[in-house]
Protein backbone atom coordinates (compact mmCIF):
# COMPACT_ATOMS: atom_id res chain seq x y z
CA UNK A 1 0.00 0.00 0.00
CA UNK A 2 1.27 3.42 -0.98
CA UNK A 3 1.74 5.39 2.25
CA UNK A 4 1.34 8.64 0.33
CA UNK A 5 -2.15 7.56 -0.79
CA UNK A 6 -3.17 6.91 2.83
CA UNK A 7 -1.76 10.22 4.08
CA UNK A 8 -3.34 12.16 1.19
CA UNK A 9 -6.75 10.57 1.79
CA UNK A 10 -6.71 11.24 5.54
CA UNK A 11 -5.56 14.81 4.87
CA UNK A 12 -8.40 15.42 2.42
CA UNK A 13 -10.85 13.78 4.88
CA UNK A 14 -9.82 16.28 7.56
CA UNK A 15 -10.11 19.07 4.99
CA UNK A 16 -13.66 17.93 4.26
CA UNK A 17 -14.42 18.02 7.98
CA UNK A 18 -13.21 21.60 8.13
CA UNK A 19 -15.49 22.63 5.23
CA UNK A 20 -18.30 20.72 6.91
CA UNK A 21 -17.74 22.82 10.03
CA UNK A 22 -17.93 26.26 8.42
CA UNK A 23 -20.61 25.13 5.94
CA UNK A 24 -22.90 23.79 8.68
CA UNK A 25 -22.08 26.12 11.58
CA UNK A 26 -25.23 28.06 10.69
CA UNK A 27 -27.33 24.98 11.49
CA UNK A 28 -26.54 25.26 15.17
CA UNK A 29 -26.45 29.00 15.74
CA UNK A 30 -28.25 30.93 12.98
CA UNK A 31 -31.51 31.16 14.90
CA UNK A 32 -29.78 32.22 18.15
CA UNK A 33 -27.82 34.92 16.35
CA UNK A 34 -30.84 36.17 14.38
CA UNK A 35 -32.92 36.52 17.58
CA UNK A 36 -29.94 38.18 19.32
CA UNK A 37 -29.88 35.51 22.01
CA UNK A 38 -26.14 35.21 21.37
CA UNK A 39 -23.55 37.40 19.69
CA UNK A 40 -22.06 35.82 16.55
CA UNK A 41 -18.62 35.17 18.02
CA UNK A 42 -19.98 33.85 21.32
CA UNK A 43 -22.33 31.58 19.38
CA UNK A 44 -19.51 30.26 17.18
CA UNK A 45 -17.25 29.62 20.18
CA UNK A 46 -20.03 27.76 21.97
CA UNK A 47 -20.84 25.73 18.83
CA UNK A 48 -17.17 24.83 18.34
CA UNK A 49 -16.85 23.54 21.90
CA UNK A 50 -20.11 21.56 21.72
CA UNK A 51 -19.14 20.11 18.31
CA UNK A 52 -15.93 18.90 19.91
CA UNK A 53 -17.81 17.27 22.78
CA UNK A 54 -20.46 15.73 20.54
CA UNK A 55 -17.88 13.90 18.47
CA UNK A 56 -17.09 11.63 21.43
CA UNK A 57 -20.68 10.65 22.30
CA UNK A 58 -21.10 7.68 19.96
CA UNK A 59 -19.86 5.68 17.00
CA UNK A 60 -22.98 4.20 15.39
CA UNK A 61 -23.10 6.73 12.55
CA UNK A 62 -19.39 6.19 11.81
CA UNK A 63 -19.98 2.44 11.47
CA UNK A 64 -22.84 3.04 9.05
CA UNK A 65 -20.64 5.25 6.86
CA UNK A 66 -17.62 2.89 6.92
CA UNK A 67 -19.53 -0.36 6.36
CA UNK A 68 -23.07 0.25 5.17
CA UNK A 69 -22.93 2.35 1.98
CA UNK A 70 -20.24 0.98 -0.37
CA UNK A 71 -18.19 -2.19 -0.41
CA UNK A 72 -14.80 -1.65 1.19
CA UNK A 73 -12.42 -1.09 -1.74
CA UNK A 74 -8.91 -2.56 -1.73
CA UNK A 75 -5.40 -1.49 -2.67
CA UNK A 76 -4.24 1.87 -3.99
CA UNK A 77 -7.24 2.03 -6.31
CA UNK A 78 -9.54 1.76 -3.30
CA UNK A 79 -7.72 4.57 -1.56
CA UNK A 80 -8.08 6.84 -4.57
CA UNK A 81 -11.79 6.05 -4.65
CA UNK A 82 -12.09 7.43 -1.12
CA UNK A 83 -9.90 10.38 -2.05
CA UNK A 84 -12.13 11.20 -5.04
CA UNK A 85 -15.31 10.85 -2.96
CA UNK A 86 -13.99 13.47 -0.55
CA UNK A 87 -12.96 15.80 -3.38
CA UNK A 88 -16.51 15.63 -4.76
CA UNK A 89 -17.97 16.49 -1.36
CA UNK A 90 -15.55 19.37 -0.76
CA UNK A 91 -16.21 20.93 -4.18
CA UNK A 92 -19.97 20.82 -3.64
CA UNK A 93 -19.61 22.27 -0.12
CA UNK A 94 -17.61 25.21 -1.47
CA UNK A 95 -20.05 25.85 -4.34
CA UNK A 96 -23.13 25.87 -2.10
CA UNK A 97 -21.33 27.93 0.57
CA UNK A 98 -20.43 30.55 -2.03
CA UNK A 99 -24.09 30.91 -3.03
CA UNK A 100 -25.30 30.85 0.58
CA UNK A 101 -27.31 27.67 -0.01
CA UNK A 102 -27.76 25.47 3.11
CA UNK A 103 -27.23 22.13 1.39
CA UNK A 104 -26.21 18.97 3.19
CA UNK A 105 -22.52 18.23 3.69
CA UNK A 106 -23.57 14.72 4.67
CA UNK A 107 -25.32 14.03 1.40
CA UNK A 108 -22.45 15.61 -0.51
CA UNK A 109 -20.20 13.02 1.14
CA UNK A 110 -22.58 10.14 0.44
CA UNK A 111 -23.04 11.25 -3.16
CA UNK A 112 -19.28 11.46 -3.53
CA UNK A 113 -18.87 7.94 -2.14
CA UNK A 114 -21.44 6.46 -4.53
CA UNK A 115 -20.11 8.38 -7.56
CA UNK A 116 -16.49 7.42 -6.92
CA UNK A 117 -17.44 3.79 -6.21
CA UNK A 118 -19.35 3.50 -9.49
CA UNK A 119 -16.52 5.13 -11.43
CA UNK A 120 -14.01 2.78 -9.81
CA UNK A 121 -16.06 -0.37 -10.32
CA UNK A 122 -16.72 -0.92 -6.62
CA UNK A 123 -20.05 -2.29 -5.43
CA UNK A 124 -22.58 0.07 -3.87
CA UNK A 125 -24.72 -1.34 -1.06
CA UNK A 126 -27.94 0.03 -2.49
CA UNK A 127 -30.22 -1.22 0.29
CA UNK A 128 -27.95 0.55 2.79
CA UNK A 129 -28.03 3.75 0.74
CA UNK A 130 -31.83 3.49 0.54
CA UNK A 131 -32.42 2.71 4.23
CA UNK A 132 -29.74 4.90 5.79
CA UNK A 133 -29.57 7.84 3.37
CA UNK A 134 -32.46 8.18 0.92
CA UNK A 135 -35.38 7.39 3.23
CA UNK A 136 -34.05 9.61 6.08
CA UNK A 137 -33.38 12.33 3.47
CA UNK A 138 -37.11 12.45 2.74
CA UNK A 139 -38.43 11.66 6.20
CA UNK A 140 -36.30 13.96 8.37
CA UNK A 141 -37.46 17.24 6.74
CA UNK A 142 -41.10 16.13 6.96
CA UNK A 143 -40.67 15.19 10.61
CA UNK A 144 -38.82 18.47 11.26
CA UNK A 145 -41.60 20.49 9.63
CA UNK A 146 -44.41 18.77 11.54
CA UNK A 147 -42.66 18.54 14.92
CA UNK A 148 -41.45 22.14 14.67
CA UNK A 149 -45.00 23.29 14.03
CA UNK A 150 -46.39 21.23 16.93
CA UNK A 151 -43.69 22.31 19.39
CA UNK A 152 -44.34 25.97 18.56
CA UNK A 153 -48.12 25.50 18.94
CA UNK A 154 -47.51 23.92 22.36
CA UNK A 155 -45.29 26.82 23.43
CA UNK A 156 -47.86 29.37 22.26
CA UNK A 157 -50.59 27.60 24.25
CA UNK A 158 -48.47 27.19 27.41
CA UNK A 159 -47.43 30.85 27.45
CA UNK A 160 -50.67 32.34 26.11
CA UNK A 161 -51.25 34.33 29.31
CA UNK A 162 -47.63 35.38 29.83
CA UNK A 163 -46.27 38.85 29.36
CA UNK A 164 -44.84 38.79 25.79
CA UNK A 165 -41.76 40.84 26.68
CA UNK A 166 -40.89 38.71 29.72
CA UNK A 167 -41.52 35.51 27.76
CA UNK A 168 -39.20 36.61 24.95
CA UNK A 169 -36.52 37.52 27.48
CA UNK A 170 -36.79 34.08 29.06
CA UNK A 171 -36.68 32.29 25.72
CA UNK A 172 -33.66 34.32 24.68
CA UNK A 173 -31.85 32.82 27.67
CA UNK A 174 -33.27 29.36 26.95
CA UNK A 175 -31.92 29.59 23.41
CA UNK A 176 -28.37 29.36 24.71
CA UNK A 177 -29.28 25.85 25.91
CA UNK A 178 -31.16 24.83 22.74
CA UNK A 179 -28.37 26.16 20.50
CA UNK A 180 -25.83 24.20 22.55
CA UNK A 181 -27.97 21.08 22.15
CA UNK A 182 -28.05 21.63 18.37
CA UNK A 183 -24.27 22.03 18.24
CA UNK A 184 -23.77 18.90 20.35
CA UNK A 185 -26.02 16.96 17.97
CA UNK A 186 -24.12 18.34 14.99
CA UNK A 187 -20.86 17.07 16.46
CA UNK A 188 -22.46 13.72 17.23
CA UNK A 189 -23.63 13.35 13.62
CA UNK A 190 -21.11 15.06 11.37
CA UNK A 191 -17.78 14.32 13.05
CA UNK A 192 -18.63 10.62 12.96
CA UNK A 193 -19.19 10.68 9.21
CA UNK A 194 -15.57 11.64 8.59
CA UNK A 195 -14.43 9.16 11.23
CA UNK A 196 -16.11 6.46 9.16
CA UNK A 197 -14.16 7.52 6.06
CA UNK A 198 -10.83 7.59 7.92
CA UNK A 199 -11.51 4.16 9.41
CA UNK A 200 -12.27 2.83 5.92
CA UNK A 201 -8.93 4.26 4.72
CA UNK A 202 -7.10 2.55 7.60
CA UNK A 203 -8.80 -0.76 6.80
CA UNK A 204 -7.81 -0.46 3.11
CA UNK A 205 -4.22 0.22 4.17
CA UNK A 206 -4.26 -2.84 6.50
CA UNK A 207 -3.48 -0.60 9.46
CA UNK A 208 -6.49 -2.01 11.31
CA UNK A 209 -9.38 -4.39 10.74
CA UNK A 210 -13.00 -3.37 10.22
CA UNK A 211 -13.95 -4.85 13.61
CA UNK A 212 -11.49 -2.70 15.57
CA UNK A 213 -12.78 0.31 17.52
CA UNK A 214 -12.26 3.79 16.14
CA UNK A 215 -8.75 4.95 17.21
CA UNK A 216 -8.72 7.81 19.68
CA UNK A 217 -6.50 9.92 17.42
CA UNK A 218 -9.10 9.65 14.63
CA UNK A 219 -11.83 10.90 16.96
CA UNK A 220 -9.68 13.76 18.21
CA UNK A 221 -8.51 14.82 14.74
CA UNK A 222 -12.02 14.80 13.25
CA UNK A 223 -13.52 16.58 16.26
CA UNK A 224 -10.85 19.30 16.29
CA UNK A 225 -11.12 19.97 12.54
CA UNK A 226 -14.90 20.16 12.72
CA UNK A 227 -14.65 22.60 15.63
CA UNK A 228 -12.07 24.78 13.86
CA UNK A 229 -14.27 24.91 10.77
CA UNK A 230 -17.30 25.77 12.89
CA UNK A 231 -15.46 28.63 14.58
CA UNK A 232 -14.48 29.99 11.16
CA UNK A 233 -18.19 30.57 10.59
CA UNK A 234 -20.36 30.24 7.52
CA UNK A 235 -21.80 33.74 7.36
CA UNK A 236 -23.34 33.40 3.90
CA UNK A 237 -25.45 30.43 4.90
CA UNK A 238 -26.17 31.93 8.31
CA UNK A 239 -27.95 34.85 6.66
CA UNK A 240 -30.13 32.45 4.67
CA UNK A 241 -31.19 30.37 7.68
CA UNK A 242 -31.44 33.27 10.12
CA UNK A 243 -33.22 35.88 7.99
CA UNK A 244 -34.20 34.87 4.48
CA UNK A 245 -36.62 32.03 5.30
CA UNK A 246 -38.45 33.93 8.06
CA UNK A 247 -37.66 36.48 10.77
CA UNK A 248 -37.67 34.47 14.00
CA UNK A 249 -38.30 35.65 17.55
CA UNK A 250 -36.74 33.90 20.61
CA UNK A 251 -39.64 31.47 21.28
CA UNK A 252 -39.60 30.40 17.63
CA UNK A 253 -35.83 30.03 17.64
CA UNK A 254 -36.01 27.89 20.78
CA UNK A 255 -38.70 25.69 19.24
CA UNK A 256 -36.74 25.18 16.01
CA UNK A 257 -33.48 24.34 17.78
CA UNK A 258 -35.16 21.98 20.28
CA UNK A 259 -36.89 20.19 17.41
CA UNK A 260 -33.69 19.83 15.41
CA UNK A 261 -31.63 18.59 18.35
CA UNK A 262 -34.25 16.02 19.36
CA UNK A 263 -34.44 14.54 15.86
CA UNK A 264 -30.65 14.31 15.57
CA UNK A 265 -30.25 12.47 18.89
CA UNK A 266 -33.07 10.07 17.97
CA UNK A 267 -31.54 9.30 14.58
CA UNK A 268 -28.04 8.85 16.04
CA UNK A 269 -28.85 6.57 18.97
CA UNK A 270 -31.97 4.66 17.90
CA UNK A 271 -31.34 4.19 14.17
CA UNK A 272 -27.63 5.00 13.70
CA UNK A 273 -28.78 6.90 10.64
CA UNK A 274 -26.53 9.67 9.27
CA UNK A 275 -29.17 12.36 8.75
CA UNK A 276 -28.58 15.89 7.55
CA UNK A 277 -28.52 18.57 10.24
CA UNK A 278 -29.19 21.08 7.44
CA UNK A 279 -32.41 19.35 6.37
CA UNK A 280 -33.65 19.03 9.94
CA UNK A 281 -33.08 22.61 11.12
CA UNK A 282 -34.26 24.21 7.88
CA UNK A 283 -37.54 22.27 7.89
CA UNK A 284 -37.98 22.94 11.62
CA UNK A 285 -37.61 26.69 10.98
CA UNK A 286 -40.26 26.47 8.24
CA UNK A 287 -42.63 24.52 10.51
CA UNK A 288 -42.18 26.95 13.39
CA UNK A 289 -42.62 29.95 11.11
CA UNK A 290 -45.86 28.56 9.68
CA UNK A 291 -47.53 28.95 13.09
CA UNK A 292 -47.39 32.71 12.66
CA UNK A 293 -49.18 32.44 9.33
CA UNK A 294 -48.47 30.22 6.37
CA UNK A 295 -47.44 33.05 4.05
CA UNK A 296 -45.02 34.42 6.68
CA UNK A 297 -42.54 31.79 5.48
CA UNK A 298 -40.73 32.74 2.30
CA UNK A 299 -41.58 29.50 0.57
CA UNK A 300 -39.76 30.59 -2.59
CA UNK A 301 -36.49 30.59 -0.65
CA UNK A 302 -37.46 27.25 0.85
CA UNK A 303 -38.17 25.83 -2.60
CA UNK A 304 -34.71 26.80 -3.82
CA UNK A 305 -33.15 25.17 -0.76
CA UNK A 306 -35.10 21.94 -1.29
CA UNK A 307 -34.09 21.85 -4.97
CA UNK A 308 -30.49 22.14 -3.79
CA UNK A 309 -31.05 19.12 -1.54
CA UNK A 310 -32.21 17.00 -4.48
CA UNK A 311 -29.22 17.80 -6.67
CA UNK A 312 -26.58 17.53 -3.93
CA UNK A 313 -25.96 13.78 -4.15
CA UNK A 314 -25.90 13.55 -7.96
CA UNK A 315 -23.75 16.68 -8.29
CA UNK A 316 -21.20 15.57 -5.68
CA UNK A 317 -21.24 12.08 -7.21
CA UNK A 318 -20.49 13.46 -10.67
CA UNK A 319 -17.57 15.56 -9.38
CA UNK A 320 -16.25 12.53 -7.48
CA UNK A 321 -16.47 10.33 -10.57
CA UNK A 322 -14.59 12.89 -12.69
CA UNK A 323 -12.00 13.24 -9.90
CA UNK A 324 -11.45 9.49 -9.85
CA UNK A 325 -10.95 9.32 -13.61
CA UNK A 326 -8.41 12.16 -13.40
CA UNK A 327 -6.55 10.56 -10.47
CA UNK A 328 -6.64 7.18 -12.17
CA UNK A 329 -5.03 8.65 -15.28
CA UNK A 330 -2.45 10.54 -13.20
CA UNK A 331 -1.31 7.57 -11.10
CA UNK A 332 -1.76 4.94 -13.80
Amino acid sequence: MDTFALIATIGVALGFTYTNGFHDSANAIATSVSTRALTPRAALAMAAVMNLAGAFLGSGVAKTVSKGLIETPHGDKGMWILFSALVGAIVWNLVTWYFGLPSSSSHALFGGMVGAALAGGIGVIWHGVLEKVVIPMFLSPIVGLIVGYLVMVAIMWMFRRSNPHKAKRGFRIAQTVSAAAMALGHGLQDAQKTMGIVVMALVIADVQSSSDPIPVWVKVACAVMLSLGTYAGGWRIMRTLGRKIIELDPPQGFAAETTGASIMYTASYLYQAPISTTHVITSAIMGVGATKRVNAVRWGVGRNIVLGWFITMPAAGLVAAVSFWIVNLAVG
